[in-house]
């Protein structure tokens, strides 16, 4: 511990992620303080054994952030990562919050997918996809590189567990890089399945048991969106209302619908994310391909 120097830190439910410098080769790192509650420690070893596991992958290849080892601090434990410029939900917050152009957007999309795939090469989920676990390398690059960060939740793909969690929520993702706003911002799950019904349609039946939960306990959900879609196909006209048409604006609805399938066996898959349509344009050469 005493060959890192604190800087400024940002704080979380776990603990805190501390900007240090290495006394010893002079290196700015991020350190994931973790906190000394048991479930918190129980889930801290729980990201250095999948971290582990994503030793094999190339960091940089892959956008996933690069994971130095671990220490401990009494019985804190504290995992040293590279240090990366912001989240993307500080950066979307920068186009304050009117969303980003198509063109700005679809590489980003790309790296997000590119990792997921790799993390699938592994056999591994990451579950909690949200822009704040997805950090900009540099937000003065462009296009701008973007690396997953936070592996607390992650785990071995397994039934119910799979892929298509991950691609559930790259597709919220993909709409609030697009909108500035959430999709379906609700309090609680049952706000956002309320959310989800309105837009999509009511789950299959083999999804979701028929019993109605307002009837059975009076609950009463809160409207919490700030865009109100009556069906995803309204996003494209929505798009071009709020930032005029967009060369790919259709592609991208598009993807948007096959990212959140109700039916995960219907989703798309990262590999086939990759080689979508979408993204047939506007990308650097330096974009991974598959092949």
């Amino acid at each position: 511990v005493s060959q890192y120097k604190k800087q400024p830190n940002c704080e979380g439910g776990f603990g805190v992620v501390t900007r240090c410098r290495n006394t010893k080769n002079n290196q700015i790192v991020a350190i994931k303080v973790n906190k000394s509650d048991p479930e918190i420690l129980q889930q801290a070893k729980q990201e250095i054994f999948i971290l582990e596991q994503l030793q094999r992958l190339d960091p940089d290849r892959c956008n996933i952030v690069e994971w130095n080892g671990y220490f401990l601090d009494g019985e804190r434990i504290c995992l040293n990562f590279e240090l990366l410029d912001q989240s993307l939900w500080d950066y979307i917050g920068g186009w304050n919050n009117q969303g980003l152009p198509i063109r700005e957007l679809r590489p980003i999309l790309h790296q997000i997918a590119n990792a997921l795939f790799h993390l699938g090469s592994v056999g591994i989920v990451h579950a909690d996809l949200k822009p704040a676990n997805i950090m900009v390398v540099n937000r003065h690059e462009s296009p701008i590189k973007v690396k997953l960060i936070d592996f607390g939740l992650a785990c071995y793909a397994w039934h119910p567990y799979d892929e298509a969690i991950d691609m559930w929520a790259l597709g919220l993702v993909a709409v609030e890089l697009a909108t500035g706003v959430p999709l379906y911002p609700g309090e609680d799950d049952y706000d956002v399945l309320k959310f989800i019904i309105e837009t999509q349609g009511q789950l299959p039946d083999h999804l979701l048991e028929s019993e109605q939960f307002q009837y059975e306990t009076n609950y009463q959900s809160k409207e919490t969106r700030y865009i109100k879609l009556k069906r995803l196909d309204d996003l494209e006209q929505l798009l071009k209302v709020r930032r005029g048409p967009e060369n790919g604006q259709p592609l991208f609805v598009r993807l948007i619908k096959q990212m959140l399938a109700l039916d995960a066996n219907q989703r798309i898959t990262p590999s086939e994310v990759l080689k979508h349509p979408f993204f047939n344009t506007g990308l650097s050469r330096s974009a991974p391909v598959l092949t």
